[in-house]
């Protein structure tokens, strides 16, 4: 992983909990405990371009979709580079990985992440793409 030298290690630390907090609400399929990870402002793009701007817009989608989904497996996310905008605003690039016994497909998530005046980071302009191979 490759981050700013000018970066906090207890910021680091915090930016990767919250990505792997996004694992764990994926992996149980866990709507709450991903949405609470949004800035209520937030907008994010799905992998398949869907714009959801706002937490109840997000909310929406998530509730619906999250805990319908029919993958059965694992899903692992790494976070892959950290650059910080400024001391507050960070920009994440994540790899996820959908891991099945008949199929994998990756995903490569941009997660900028504001830091709260309680210190805590929240995804705030998040993009996921899907990985396609050819």
């Amino acid at each position: 992983m490759n981050t700013d030298s000018t970066a906090h290690a207890a910021d680091i630390e915090a930016v990767k909990q919250v990505v792997a907090t996004v694992e764990h609400s994926q992996q149980h399929k866990d709507p709450d405990e991903f949405l609470a990870l949004f800035h209520p402002d937030a907008v994010w793009t799905t992998a398949h371009g869907k714009v959801l701007i706002g937490l109840e817009a997000i909310s929406e989608f998530t509730r619906k979709v999250l805990p319908a989904a029919s993958w059965d497996g694992k899903v692992s996310y790494e976070v892959i580079h950290v650059i910080f905008i400024r001391p507050d605003v960070v920009a994440v690039k994540a790899r996820q990985r959908y891991l099945s016994p008949d199929d994998e497909s990756e995903g490569a998530p941009l997660y900028v992440m504001t830091k709260q005046d309680d210190g805590r980071w929240l995804l705030t302009a998040c993009q996921n793409t899907q990985v396609v191979t050819d």
